[in-house]
């Protein structure tokens, strides 16, 4: 299951425990009035929408198993993440990225079909458990607004050099990084980009209290929830288990010198103060050999000139006449706004990582000569038809894929916070919660 998925799923799981509480609540009891608690640029965010979430994220916290930080605590951190989602959304909307009804009617059957039902089946189930179904279906295009808004602003956007790769397979990182996989769990506590000295000493005072109150025995977790400002934090904070080597460098230095449980000293970055705890370490197993996919596609790029309407229609065309009987090679060299179309869209052998998320999601759940539906990437829309596939390890050229992918998941975290702290800094908001 793609992590893409097992967020949907979770969130089901979430929303049904959620729609049960509210269905089991009595009718005659008094719903408390609504009210406004965040203006963001030119929309607001209320009091249910806030509490709504507020129930999804005690329902999680309850499942993990997490001690629950005090309400009005986790009140205040769930406002800024829907602060955060505003501004995302509205940075998507303004920017023209947007998820199609049909694109979205691909991510529900996908889901519906990881729950092995069909997409009607599907539709029932959420209905008997109290989810309106057009509600669920509107938050998973938000979810997959969020997923590409950040493949398109921070993950597409990360280059790695030649000579990066020949430093990283030239120094001791490259030699045989320890097989060891580490647990890591983080707090961050997210500094402004033009934060003032005496605004870097405020947060700096506030890590320091959530430092102190973990060396006295608090929950990790629970701090994690209640205070980090990184999207992970109602998950404690945990980012899973990783090989060393991928693993942001500021913490990938503190965790080597930690046994499990410990916490490191607060540690300082460009994005503010972090606390990281080691919560295991493991050996890990050799690297196994690689799908490699041998794919073309054709391109047709969205522009002033072009809709994203004017692309899809092109592209069901050229698909009807491929279908029909028609050149996948000569259509590529006559229409593919790529560099490929002199090749015929031949994009040759590619691994795991080489093409942009939407690309490769789509890719992989091609058979062999297959041509996809029109598919949304970040650089427009895509026929992409899969010639075949080998399973091999190729020596240097796998060393220098497997390097690009390290230093690119190094720098994908810290990157993906910094846009974070830049967007959030240029938008106008206004806290209105203590307002009653």
């Amino acid at each position: 299951m793609t992590q893409m998925l097992r967020m949907f799923v979770l969130l089901l799981c979430l929303v049904g425990a959620v729609s049960a509480q509210v269905q089991r609540r009595p009718a005659s009891e008094p719903q408390p009035a609504d009210r406004i608690v965040a203006v963001v640029n030119d929309e607001v965010i209320t009091h249910y929408e806030l509490r709504t979430r507020l129930d999804l994220a005690l329902t999680q916290l309850k499942k993990q198993g997490t001690p629950l930080p005090p309400r009005d605590v986790l009140e205040k951190q769930m406002l800024e993440r829907l602060v955060m989602d505003k501004i995302q959304l509205q940075h998507a909307r303004d920017t023209g990225l947007k998820v199609d009804d049909a694109q979205l009617e691909q991510a529900l059957q996908r889901i519906a079909a990881n729950n092995k039902m069909s997409l009607a089946q599907f539709r029932e189930a959420l209905q008997k458990d109290g989810i309106p179904f057009a509600k669920f279906r509107e938050e998973i295009r938000e979810e997959i607004t969020l997923a590409r808004i950040r493949e398109r602003e921070v993950e597409s956007k990360i280059a790695i050099s030649e000579g990066e790769i020949d430093n990283y397979l030239s120094g001791e990182s490259a030699k045989g990084v320890s097989a060891e996989e580490y647990e890591v769990a983080h707090i961050l506590l997210r500094a402004p980009e033009s934060a003032s000295p005496e605004q870097i000493q405020r947060l700096k005072a506030k890590t320091e209290e959530v430092f102190e109150r973990l060396r006295k025995g608090e929950d990790f977790g629970q701090l994690a929830a209640a205070y980090s400002d990184a999207p992970d934090g109602l998950k404690g904070g945990n980012l899973g288990m990783r090989p060393l080597d991928r693993l942001p460098a500021i913490f990938s230095e503190a965790v080597t010198r930690l046994n499990p449980g410990e916490v490191a000293p607060i540690l300082r970055s460009p994005n503010g103060f972090h606390i990281v705890k080691l919560v295991s370490k493991r050996g890990g197993a050799a690297v196994p050999a690689v799908q490699q996919t041998h794919v073309r596609h054709i391109l047709i790029k969205v522009n002033e000139v072009v809709s994203e309407t004017d692309a899809r229609h092109k592209l069901n065309d050229l698909y009807e006449r491929i279908t029909h009987g028609a050149s996948f090679a000569e259509l590529a060299k006559l229409f593919s706004q790529d560099g490929s179309a002199s090749k015929g869209g031949d994009l040759g052998w590619v691994y795991p990582g080489d093409t942009v998320p939407d690309f490769e999601r789509a890719m992989n759940q091609l058979q062999p000569n297959q041509v996809s539906q029109p598919v949304q990437s970040p650089f427009g829309f895509h026929l992409i038809q899969v010639l075949e596939r080998r399973v091999q390890d190729v020596s240097a050229d796998r060393q220098r894929m497997a390097a690009r992918q390290v230093l690119r998941e190094r720098k994908m975290d810290e990157a993906y916070q910094d846009w974070l702290r830049q967007v959030r800094d240029s938008a106008y908001v206004e806290l209105r919660l203590e307002e009653r």
